[in-house]
């Protein structure tokens, strides 16, 4: 176990929901610039005959765009942790189109990682799964999603079409979490600095992580509580009583309603989150019954260029490996 944090994280990242009553700068519009770069890259992409995801940053430049694709990326990993990207209308666009822009954009902020042991590097966020089945993974289903954050260091939510009902977006800050902590329970800090089992990454048997690790002055943070349960459950080491009552504290203080920042992602909105300052969460909603009508989001897993070191105890995952595609 390595140095733990023992004093309230400061500045931008240590966020609630009473910093935004009045302040909606988190959401960045696109101008008519920005958007007609993003369509002279798919042009380009016609021009070389490529389609996603066989194509590398070269082939989809995005020069207007780039110093505000600067700044997100600041404001991933120094500042907030997280922006909601406004402006494309994805009605304009074919299918092929929506995943090869997304992609693109991707790739001028950061690189793509894999979502699941098959590599599919752009996943769909759509009521498809039976809810009834414990194997159905729950962004697959309408019910609520937990709050957690993904095996990446940046996660993206592109909106395609609303639920017909419900289906709120949340964020809560992991700095506010840990300074409750620090607040309320300082005597548990070092229990979530060290070894715990995650499951579900692709592996044969789940690798042990820590919840929190300080290094070089900053805080990683990983989260999943089902995954931690199941680890513990699959390397047939049960979880004591004080860890649980640890994760109770934690999920308790997770979900303080002052800590939590809602959004409805409207079709085009792309709300990008750093995993190690933003936890994520959607309530449950009700959705249409034609598959064509029903919610969809993409998601997409960047690793990023100036995301934070991660130290020997805190084996950070960026997604599963992919299989290199012919680019161009």
């Amino acid at each position: 176990m390595g140095m733990i944090q023992t004093t309230p994280i400061t500045g931008s990242s240590a966020w609630t929901s009473a910093d935004f009553a009045n302040d909606d700068s988190w959401i960045i519009h696109l101008n008519d610039d920005e958007i007609a770069d993003i369509n002279a890259a798919l042009a380009n992409l016609r021009t070389l005959s490529a389609s996603f995801p066989k194509f590398g940053r070269s082939a989809f430049p995005l020069p207007v765009l780039a110093p505000r694709l600067a700044q997100i990326s600041e404001e991933l990993e120094n500042g907030r942790g997280f922006v909601l990207l406004r402006g494309l209308q994805p009605e304009l666009y074919s299918e092929d189109d929506i995943s090869a822009l997304y992609y693109g954009i991707g790739l001028n902020l950061g690189e793509p990682v894999g979502q699941n042991p098959k590599g599919d590097l752009l996943g769909k966020v759509m009521h498809v799964g039976d809810a009834t089945d414990k194997n159905t993974r729950v962004y697959e289903t309408n019910l609520y999603l937990p709050y957690h954050t993904d095996p990446s260091d940046v996660v993206g939510l592109l909106c395609l079409r609303k639920a017909k009902a419900g289906g709120l977006s949340s964020l809560v800050a992991v700095s506010s979490v840990y300074n409750r902590l620090v607040e309320t329970h300082p005597e548990y800090l070092g229990l979530f600095y060290k070894q715990w089992y995650y499951a579900h990454l692709g592996e044969d048997l789940p690798t042990p992580s820590s919840l929190f690790a300080l290094h070089e002055g900053k805080l990683n943070f990983r989260y999943l509580r089902q995954y931690i349960e199941l680890g513990h459950e699959i390397r047939e080491k049960p979880l004591s009583m004080v860890e649980v009552e640890a994760l109770d504290i934690l999920d308790n203080i997770i979900h303080q309603p002052y800590l939590r920042l809602d959004m409805m992602l409207e079709p085009g909105d792309i709300q990008l989150a750093n995993n190690h300052l933003a936890l994520h969460s959607r309530t449950s909603f009700e959705d249409h019954e034609n598959l064509d009508k029903r919610r969809k989001l993409l998601r997409l897993w960047l690793k990023m260029p100036n995301s934070r070191k991660q130290p020997p105890e805190f084996p950070g995952r960026n997604g599963f490996e992919v299989p290199a595609p012919d680019k161009c």
